[in-house]
């Protein structure tokens, strides 16, 4: 059959593209990267047995395949030359850690931290979020939460690292946390008149109108989880207790806001009365629940939201006084024994009950690079180790709503993974000393 003009060009520019294509196609698969990790254990989905000697093949940052026994370039039809690998036959090799809950721009604290609000610029926060978020990468944790900061220092962080400019942990951001006047995240608190408006506080809110409208400016700046809190605080420089410091429109409002613009809500709270406030109203996770009560239990069951514990504060508070017994000013440090007397009390009674739980240090209170000091403290209080490793991988993974990415070593998903000397399951603790992180398949640490 004979071609019109029309169609005949129009074949012969289909032709070129495809070979075009074709090309690129080639040229992409040449240019792949590839890394084959041999382990001498992995766990690359927790929760179930880890194997003993397997591989991992790795493209371009993301798992291809895992197979049993020390397998080489050969075995996926690489060109050896074309591959790298890395030998941790002698290593226990894991998923990379999540932390849900840490605060990147300071580890300073009490009238040091209140100080440095005052004194330390925009850049110098921004200098001190980069260097924390190195060490957390050093301690094997991969992917954070960061639950609030002023400024935009951690949302430009965030995306610095997601663009490859720089390194670090990937970031899941909440911009400034909501509060209501003189609650928790209220930054006037403690300071005198003369600075009331001068210290940023379009993150508080009264009443529905307000309270949508703080959500709406935190996801106007490209927040990806809102963070919100219910109740007072054990850092907040007010003596006004840890109970319910919001109505129930406010907190209603606030939650049904952001889950129309498809985030989740993090939920600061102590008292059992700001926990079933924020439960009933949809919260996917509830920070800290220290007085957490069996009517909580129901409503988390009943929900489906995690608890994240954040037990690592009382080592901050702990370090911070045994340094300098007037590190926090009275109101403050009342509260602060009271936290650390009750300490464990919540944890062992939601695992008991089966709440699902999410690993998350509040890491600004407690030190930056100390995140897995967190392992120790929740197996203390009731978690196996293995489930103490869920916690920080498939759990936190399903809060962030990142189970397809991260979490378990499976193909598609990232190639984060970390390797220790020890077996965690075991001895959790052996977890505080990774020796090796890998992120996005680029090694960030080789220190065995």
């Amino acid at each position: 059959m004979k071609l019109s003009a029309r169609a005949a060009c129009a074949a012969a520019i289909a032709a070129v593209l495809s070979v075009g294509l074709a090309g690129a196609a080639g040229a992409a698969s040449a240019a792949d990267q590839l890394t084959i990790v041999q382990a001498g254990k992995l766990l690359d989905r927790p929760g179930q047995a880890p194997r003993t000697n397997a591989s991992v093949l790795i493209r371009n940052g993301k798992i291809e395949a895992v197979r049993d026994g020390f397998v080489g370039p050969e075995a996926f039809g690489a060109d050896a030359a074309s591959v790298k690998v890395v030998d941790l036959k002698d290593r226990f090799v894991l998923p990379g850690l999540i932390d849900s809950h840490v605060h990147l721009t300071s580890d300073r604290a009490g009238v040091e931290g209140q100080l440095a609000g005052m004194t330390d610029s925009v850049a110098d926060f921004a200098y001190e979020a980069e260097w924390n978020g190195q060490k957390t990468l050093a301690a094997g944790f991969t992917t954070v939460r960061n639950l609030g900061d002023e400024d935009g220092v951690t949302l430009a962080l965030r995306d610095a690292i997601a663009a490859g400019r720089i390194t670090g942990p990937r970031i899941v951001d909440a911009g400034t946390p909501i509060s209501t006047t003189s609650g928790h995240m209220d930054g006037r608190l403690g300071f005198k008149d003369d600075f009331y408006e001068a210290i940023p506080h379009d993150n508080v809110c009264d009443g529905p109108e307000s309270c949508r409208e703080a959500v709406r400016k935190q996801i106007g700046r490209g927040a990806d989880v809102i963070k919100i809190a219910t109740t007072g605080g054990v850092n907040s420089r007010v003596g006004a207790g840890l109970g319910a410091q919001m109505f129930d429109d406010e907190a209603k409002t606030l939650i049904e806001t952001a889950h129309l613009y498809g985030k989740k809500v993090a939920v600061h709270a102590h008292g059992a009365d700001g926990i079933k406030l924020a439960l009933r109203y949809g919260a996917d996770s509830i920070e800290h629940g220290t007085l957490m009560d069996e009517e909580s239990v129901k409503l988390f069951l009943k929900t489906g939201a995690y608890y994240v514990p954040t037990l690592s504060t009382v080592n901050g508070y702990l370090e911070r006084l045994a340094k300098d017994p007037n590190a926090y000013e009275p109101a403050v440090k009342a509260k602060i024994e009271w936290r650390i007397g009750i300490t464990g009390k919540a944890l062992t009674l939601a695992h008991d009950r089966g709440v699902k739980i999410a690993f998350g240090t509040d890491a600004g209170v407690s030190k930056h690079g100390r995140n897995a000091d967190e392992f120790e403290l929740l197996v203390k209080y009731g978690l196996t180790s293995s489930e103490a490793i869920q916690a920080a991988t498939t759990n936190a993974a399903d809060l962030l709503g990142l189970s397809s990415e991260i979490g378990s070593l499976e193909p598609g998903k990232r190639a984060d993974l970390i390797a220790v000397a020890g077996d965690p399951l075991a001895d959790v603790k052996v977890l505080k000393s990774v020796g090796f992180v890998m992120k996005d398949g680029k090694v960030f640490k080789d220190a065995r």
